[in-house]
């Protein structure tokens, strides 16, 4: 059973990779956007632009969680991601209480531990940074590996 999970693993890092990174994406385009219910506290509506730190952080979860969600550049945007949502965490929860439940950084709080888990990991299966690396390897290969000899 235990090889069998292992086996799996780096797909089922690849599915959380694409969750986190779509679900991150999402929440910045709804408060860029006003899609999917908008911005917190807006009524449906979006954050002025060059807000801060609201619309810059939304831009940030736009843009890294896209390129986390593709697995390109998966560990430099899981590191920003991680970055900012500590940043969230610490500079607007953390002073209204000291609990995640208490603030309302929960959501913060995963964010920032599930985005740091991912500049670990890397992005496992599915993801764009693996495809360009085996396609490098390929291409780095001396002739003399890249064709079958016959025996």
């Amino acid at each position: 059973m235990t090889e069998r999970l292992n086996s799996a693993q780096p797909y089922a890092l690849g599915l959380f990779r694409i969750v986190v990174g779509l679900v991150f994406a999402l929440h910045g385009a709804a408060s860029i956007f006003g899609i999917l219910g908008g911005a917190a506290g807006t009524n449906g509506g979006t954050l002025d632009s060059g807000t801060w730190p609201g619309w810059y952080a939304a831009v940030i979860q736009v843009v890294a969680g896209t390129l986390v969600t593709l697995g390109l550049g998966t560990r430099a945007a899981a590191f920003l991601a991680s970055g900012s949502m500590a940043y969230a965490y610490f500079k607007v929860h953390a002073p209204i209480g000291l609990g995640p439940s208490e603030n309302g950084g929960e959501p913060a709080a995963l964010f920032s531990w599930a985005f740091l888990l991912l500049v670990f990991t890397g992005s496992g299966a599915f993801g764009l940074d693996r495809l360009f690396a085996r396609r490098a390897a390929t291409r780095s290969r001396p002739a003399a590996e890249k064709t079958p000899v016959a025996a």
